[in-house]
């Protein structure tokens, strides 16, 4: 089978050996193709207001994009052109996800909305929503494509079945004083773990199947000495100022995993990455290079490289095991917000306030 970015040519190995393929993914070694080199071979250009998503379908012929202006575009990655432009959103589209089949693509709303497409008629199949919802700002595909999570501007976490779109459960905390809101949500590998982190810095994990319980709380980037300053607020649009109110300082941006579910990732506010081991969410590392929210982490499936994207405007690719950035790019005019990653992993995507999103090639 032809790879559908043929246009571009592959990556050559030392000595003038072939690229790597799609059809060899298990060599691709990311530590030495990222760090051997990143060129970015062309920008997607059609959203008129800022981005804050992107996503590749699993097929690695689309790349699907979401922001401000509400409109979710699929995009040819060989040529570059804007495929359709679906509409129904009424607010800013935080979230775009292809699931794990390719056959639904999943969009998250700040008109507190969660939109289920088919990607390739353009249709909307399922809206999902209660009736006391809030602004939506993450979603998550369980591994096997059959449960969605949510969270937002609501303490809880809610979890849909993608197939009938019933609401199958929700996820709240022991505290029951705790109103602070789950804004980002990552579902584990193994599928029965779940971790919700909050504006305030915090992380839960829960038990997703069978129990729904809340197995761990972690004070993740919130700092004790700050406990007893409850005059911050959160950071929503509010009608009648006319404005935003000041996010939580340690707000959490992203959350992701190594493939093996072991380790755990976290990026916030306070512009550092912190790795916890699983299950016990027991803190080993923080990472520190960014100047910015931190908003987006990927973690590759050889489980050495993680990459994050910040408002700083810098995306960072880090050895997982030392620690260190293995390389920097600074692809846009405006913080970047969303990061993904081609199927066979070749390819990198961003996608940021500028309007724009670049498409990059490692080991150049």
């Amino acid at each position: 089978m032809s790879n559908p970015l043929s246009p571009v040519a592959p990556p050559s190995a030392p000595g003038g050996e072939p690229g790597l393929d799609a059809g060899h993914i298990d060599e691709l070694n990311s530590l030495d193709y990222w760090e051997g080199g990143a060129k970015e071979l062309k920008t997607f250009r059609g959203h008129t207001q800022g981005l804050w998503s992107v996503s590749f379908s699993p097929d690695g012929l689309t790349l699907a994009s979401g922001g401000s202006d509400r409109y979710v575009r699929i995009w040819d990655i060989e040529t570059g052109r804007l495929l359709r432009s679906l509409r129904g959103h009424t607010h800013d589209i935080r979230q775009v996800a292809y699931s794990p089949d390719g056959q639904t693509l999943a969009t998250s709303s700040e008109d507190r909305t969660i939109r289920l497409w088919n990607p390739t008629t353009g249709e909307t199949t399922r809206l999902l929503f209660t009736r006391y919802d809030h602004g939506v700002t993450s979603i998550s595909f369980s591994p096997d494509g059959l449960m969605l999570a949510r969270a937002g501007q609501n303490k809880d976490i809610k979890i849909w079945e993608v197939t009938t779109g019933t609401e199958l459960m929700t996820l709240l905390g022991k505290d029951q004083y705790d109103h602070n809101w789950s804004v980002c949500t990552a579902f584990c590998p193994d599928g029965i773990h779940l971790v919700a982190g909050s504006d305030i810095g915090k992380l839960r994990l829960y038990e997703v199947l069978p129990s729904g319980e809340e197995k761990c709380v972690h004070n993740g980037h919130w700092k004790d000495e700050e406990e007893e300053d409850e005059t911050e607020v959160r950071g929503y649009f509010v009608e009648d100022i006319g404005g935003f109110q000041k996010p939580m300082e340690y707000w959490i941006g992203a959350l992701t995993f190594t493939p093996d579910g072991k380790t755990l990732f976290s990026g916030s506010r306070d512009q550092t990455i912190k790795l916890y081991e699983m299950p016990t969410l027991r803190e080993f590392r923080t990472l520190r290079g960014h100047t910015g929210w931190v908003r987006c982490l990927l973690v590759t499936k050889d489980g050495k490289v993680l990459i994050s994207a910040s408002d700083d405007g810098t995306v960072k690719m880090w050895d997982i095991q030392s620690g260190r950035v293995i390389r920097t790019l600074k692809p846009h005019n405006g913080a970047v917000r969303g990061i993904a990653l081609s199927a066979d992993e070749r390819f990198l995507a961003t996608a940021s306030t500028d309007r724009t999103i670049k498409l990059w090639e490692g080991g150049a």
